[in-house]
Formats: structure tokens, sequence, C-alpha cells
């Protein structure tokens, strides 16, 4: 129940939570988050995503969209615990967005729809949490849905997660019925009446109590098998005490060895209360997560969750607003104070923090200080980038940043107006810098620029912020897909002799090498593997790491379209140098123009971006659909009936996906949805010459 615990703020490190809210589009992230603030008293009235009073969702854009674009990170209190959360974007354009937000992350509640289960986006989120250890729970959201089922969707989560869902609650009541939960460690009912926020705890209902026995056995028995010393007292007692079992869900959380499930409907405002103990009981504190590693010099280092060590930050978000740049940080050691320098150590520059800030949202609080665990914004620094480690100057450390997709679409923009040309190029600057998966250039044979990024809503996005933001009207090309290219068949033995005479010194290298595909396994990144098998020294090592810089020069344009090549290993099997001329340079010279002939020899296959496409539509237009998918050569893997609709799963280019929105609309009578998942590159159709670059 609403209580006032959540008025009663520590400062101790234990009792700090970071999460964020992950999951797929609608399932419910946003709402959940203003039922959170709704909850702990940091708002005094239900932001609705529909309305568009959503706190976290303050973009126009998002809210005309209804959908969430940028993550946004709120902080608030709740049982003498500070929670600063971050609510992430759900669409697959913006999972760049939700990459930075969980490298600052020590935990995470991973929302789910009660009706549709793991959704495409769901998965990809989770996969994301996995890579960095992000320990989470899970809430089964719209319980008061028709067709809402939580085993069904537990039975997704275990099938689709390949994880272990522990689940505590029993629902009380189905669909419109739903009406609150049973707690199956307290053996308790918690019920919200309509029109209370508050729920009311009492007995567990007389029909729901051998149901919610079998439950807790199955619970009990899940725990059992995973923790060492839950299976100890239940071997001796043959049950757990709620003491124990709280105490094990809380370190199989941690260990990621299993995943707490509740359930509720966060529309109806029930089911958060639970979900915030949840979160003060399960998911860990910054004391609670390994120290954070960093390289000073060549020497790596780890730092620990302590206000009294060296200052270490992590930058994970830029922003420009009225208020100022803000730099939003997430804090790994030490203290850093209002009018401090701190050194950003990859551009070794000094920036002044001259305000810092509480955030939440799109409004904040000063601060006069940021400690170990903390994530806020501050204001000062100038130059700093997403990415960017902020340290004591007299103690540098350098934190890993986090990943950037390549970007995979593009589109050509212009300003209108010959006279806004240069205040375009600034205005496309500071979006770059705001979101590094943008990106610009400019295109050498048309001169147009080009702006590119991780989808076709990500970039209608990024130029209605240069409409709206910067007041610039701007034509915008159709958009086009970002190829590769790869090897289908190598070249052996392939030998460059790299000579240059030209009065002053000289340069010479000799290079022999192989050329083959390379398909990486397991977690491999396949993109470029280069080895020496080089013997007796002909090639020394310094010339060796020269002449793999030179094959990745080579990488960048490949000989279909001058697109970049992925998927290659390069072997250097021999080689030789002079004396007086040989360099680095001339070695790094040589390894460019042997790949390049490499490339030119092989047999190369160029390579479109695909997607996993999932469309619910209507059962009378499922026909339709299916052929209309054909026609966009995508390749159908299944199709599944859910209360009067069908869901159909398909593999399909991306580049045919452009303007999908409004031909599936058309065909199902404005019933049709559908997401897009990422899921890498295949073989594009020959048909002609390459497109260029």
């Amino acid at each position: 129940m609403r209580t006032e615990l959540h008025r009663q703020p520590t400062s101790a490190l234990s009792a700090v939570r970071n999460l964020g809210i992950l999951a797929h589009v609608d399932a419910g992230k946003t709402t959940v988050t203003e039922r959170i603030l709704y909850a702990t008293g940091t708002t005094h009235k239900r932001g609705e995503v529909h309305d568009g009073t959503t706190i976290t969702d303050f973009d126009s854009q998002e809210r005309d969209r209804g959908i969430t674009i940028f993550a946004a990170a709120v902080s608030c209190t709740w049982a003498g615990h500070r929670i600063n959360l971050i609510d992430t974007p759900g669409h697959v354009d913006f999972a760049d967005e939700v990459e930075r937000s969980l490298r600052v992350l020590d935990g995470a509640i991973a929302v789910f729809d009660a009706v549709a289960g793991v959704e495409p986006q769901s998965e990809s989120v989770w996969r994301q949490a996995d890579r960095h250890a992000v320990p989470r729970i899970a809430f089964v959201n719209k319980l008061d849905r028709a067709g809402a089922d939580l085993d069904t969707a537990v039975a997704s989560i275990r099938e689709r997660l390949h994880t272990v869902p522990l689940v505590v609650q029993l629902p009380i009541g189905r669909e419109e019925g739903f009406a609150g939960v049973v707690d199956l460690l307290r053996m308790r009912a918690l019920v919200w009446a309509d029109g209370r926020d508050a729920y009311e705890e009492g007995e567990v209902p007389d029909e729901l109590r051998d149901e919610a026995q079998r439950r807790r056995r199955r619970l009990e028995e899940a725990v059992a098998e995973l923790h060492p010393g839950a299976l100890e007292e239940f071997c001796a007692r043959s049950e757990l005490s709620e003491r124990t079992l709280s105490g094990a869900l809380r370190d199989l959380t941690r260990t990621g060895e299993g995943v707490v499930v509740l359930c509720g409907s966060a529309y109806r405002n029930r089911g958060t209360e639970p979900l915030l103990e949840a979160v003060v009981d399960y998911l860990p504190s910054p004391l609670d997560v390994p120290p954070v590693r960093g390289t000073a010099g060549d020497a790596v280092q780890e730092r620990a969750a302590d206000p009294a060590a060296p200052f270490a930050a992590l930058a994970f978000k830029v922003n420009a607003t009225a208020t100022g740049r803000l730099t939003y940080l997430r804090v790994y050691s030490g203290t850093v104070r209002k009018g401090e320098t701190v050194l950003d150590v990859g551009a070794r520059r000094s920036e002044r923090i001259g305000r810092i800030l509480r955030v939440r949202a799109d409004r904040h609080v000063d601060v006069d200080a940021a400690v170990a665990g903390d994530i806020v914004a501050v204001i000062g620094p100038k130059a700093a980038r997403a990415g960017a480690t902020l340290s004591a100057p007299d103690a540098p450390l350098v934190l890993e940043p986090p990943t950037v997709a390549d970007p995979v679409v593009s589109v050509a923009v212009e300003a209108r107006r010959s006279t806004d040309t240069e205040r375009l190029m600034a205005a496309l600057v500071r979006l770059v810098e705001e979101d590094p998966s943008l990106a610009v250039r400019t295109d050498p044979e048309t001169g147009q620029t080009v702006l590119s990024g991780m989808g076709e809503l990500h970039l209608e996005v990024a130029a209605e912020k240069i409409r709206r933001a910067h007041g610039l009207e701007v034509r915008v090309g159709r958009p086009q897909v970002a190829y590769r290219e790869t090897v289908a068949r190598g070249v052996s033995g392939l030998v460059y002799r790299h000579v240059k005479q030209d009065g002053g010194a000289g340069q010479f290298a000799h290079v022999v090498i192989d050329v083959e595909p390379w398909e990486a396994t397991g977690d491999e990144a396949a993109e470029f593997v280069f080895r020496s098998a080089v013997v007796g020294g002909r090639v020394p090592q310094e010339y060796v790491r020269a002449v793999e810089a030179g094959c990745r020069d080579a990488l960048l344009e490949g000989p279909l379209g001058g697109h970049p090549v992925t998927g290659v290993r390069v072997t250097l099997t021999d080689g030789a140098t002079h004396p007086k001329d040989s360099s680095e340079m001339a070695f790094r010279t040589a390894g460019r123009f042997a790949l390049r002939e490499g490339l030119r020899a092989s047999a190369m296959v160029l390579l479109e971006p695909v997607v996993e496409l999932t469309a619910t539509v209507p059962d009378e237009a499922v026909g339709g659909v299916l052929g209309d998918l054909a026609a966009r050569r995508g390749r159908v893997s299944g199709s599944t009936a859910r209360s009067g609709a069908a869901v159909i799963t398909a593999t399909v280019p991306l580049g045919e996906l452009f303007g999908y929105a409004t031909r599936l609309r058309s065909r199902t009578q404005g019933r049709g949805t559908f997401t897009t998942r990422a899921t890498g590159y295949a073989p594009a159709p020959v048909s002609g010459a390459a497109p260029a670059r």
C-alpha cells in the first residue's frame, strides 16, 4: 500500500537502485514508470500516454506518436531507498538508446504483455541485458485485458528467453475481473478496489487457497533446485521459510540464474507497490555489483563504488535543452561537486562542472554534489560525447564506452533554402552529438549530405527534430539501405610488393596474403579476422600490426559497389623487408593494396540487411498479407492464432519494408500492426550491377 516510507530518502549506497524499464513497444513501459512516480509521491497525478500527460515521454514527438523515443531518467524515493529509473524505448529503431542505458544500469524491470507474452523486441532487449549481465525482474502487465493469461506469458518467458521464471504472485480474477494478487511469499491477498490507489491486505480467498498452496510449493521446489542454501533447508524441513525464500530469490536474481515474476495492470494501478517492493528486495545496489574496470595507460584498474575513491564517471547521453547542454553521467567512484574541474580522458580536455542536476525527465533539481552510484545530469562540459569518461585530473581512467551499432538506412537531406545550408550542417552535427547511432557524410559522387540511422522511423524522427528544434525546412530523399560485401570464395598466395623511390627516403614492403570467408561462431564479431603465419621473423611484429591496419583500411570500400566489407579472414603468410627502406607506413600501404587486389580477385557477394517481422492481422486479411510479404521477398517462418487475429512471423529484407506501415493498414482496414527486429545480413539477389554506396 502507499505509505509514508517513500518520504525517507537516504544517501547510503546500499539504498540506491539504478534500474531501467525494458520491453517491446506498447507493452506498457511508460505507464509502469508513471505509476511508479505516482506511487512514490514524485507526481500527484497519473500521467497517461494516450492523453500526452506523461512525465518521461516529454518530447513533443513522443507525445504525438504515443511511443518512447528517447531514454528518460527520473529519480524518486521509496521505503528509504533512492531509485534512479530510466524509461527506455521499445521500438527497434531506438535500440541504441537501450544499449547506452543498459551500460550504466545495475538492474532492470522487464515488462511483458499478458496477452502477447514475449514479443520480438522483448527478446532483443533481454539479450542486450544478458550481454551487460544486468539482473532483472519481470512484470507481466495488462492482466485486465481480454485474453490475458499469466501462465501463458510465463511459459513464453521460459521458452523464448531460456531463463527460469520464479512466479511469486497469483492473480485474483481474470481479464476485466482482475482485482489483485496473492503474495505467495507471505500467503496474503492484496486487493485494489475500484477508484482506490492503495491495496487492502487480507486472507487468501477460499476458492484460491488450494491453488496458492500448489504454486507456493512449486516456487519452493524451483528455488531449491537452484540455490544450495535453500536446498539444504528444503531437504531438512520439506518447506522453505519466508526469510530463506526471499533471500534465495535475491541471490538468484543477482546472479541471473532465475527471474522473479510479478504481475498486474499498470493502467489500472494494480501491482505497482509490490513491484517497488521487489525492486528494493531483489535488485542490486551499486555495492552489490562488481567494481567497474577501466584502463589507465596500459594497466587495467578497478574502481569500487566508494565516494572517497578518485572520481570516475561515464557519460551515456548528451542532450541540448533550454536549460543548457546536459551531459548525463553514471558516477562509478568518487565524488564530484559543482564548480570542480574534471578531465575528459579520451579528448584530453579539462571540463568545468557548472551545475549538477537530479533529473526527472525534463525537470531538474540542483544538488551540490554527486557520489558513486549516482545517475545525474551536469551542465558545463562543452565537448564531452556519449561514451566519454570524466575522471579526476590526477587519476585518469578510461571506462569502456557503450557499443554503437552501424547504421542500416540512409537518406539524403538538404535545406529548402540555400541560405540555410550552414544552419542545417550545424543542426546535423548536434544531432549526431546527441545520438551516436546517427551518422552524417557527404556523398563523394553527388555532393549530397547523407544522414544514416537505424531505420526509417529513426530518420523520420531525426528530420522532424531538425524542423521543430532548429526551425529549418528540409527535403528528405527516399530511404536507402546500407549494403555490405563479403567473400564467397577467396584467393591464396596473393603477392604484393610496394616499392617507391622518389629521390628521398625509399619505401619497401613485400607481403603475401591469403583471403578467405570468415563466419563467426558464438559471440564472436563476424567482421574481420587477421592472423600472421610468418615464420623466421621475415616480417617483424610491428610491421605485422601495420599490415593489419592497412587491411582494415581496405575493408571500408569493397569492389562491388564501394560498400564496407565484412566476414573476411586474412592470413599474412610471408613477406620481406629492406634494411633501410621498410617502415610501418610502407607495410600499412602494402596491406591496404594487397587486400584490395585480393578482394577484386575473390568471388564477392553483396549483402543486404534483413529483419524479422511480426505482424498481427485480422483472420480475414491473412491471405492478402502473406501475398504482400511474398512480393517483398519475405520468407514466412510461422503463424499462430490469437483471439480473432493471426500473428505472422517472417524474415524480410529491410529495403522492401519502406512504406509497409501504410500498405498494411490499407490491407487490414487499419487493424493490422507490425514490429521488426534486426537479424543481420543476407545475400542480396543478383540483378545486374551492384548498387553504389
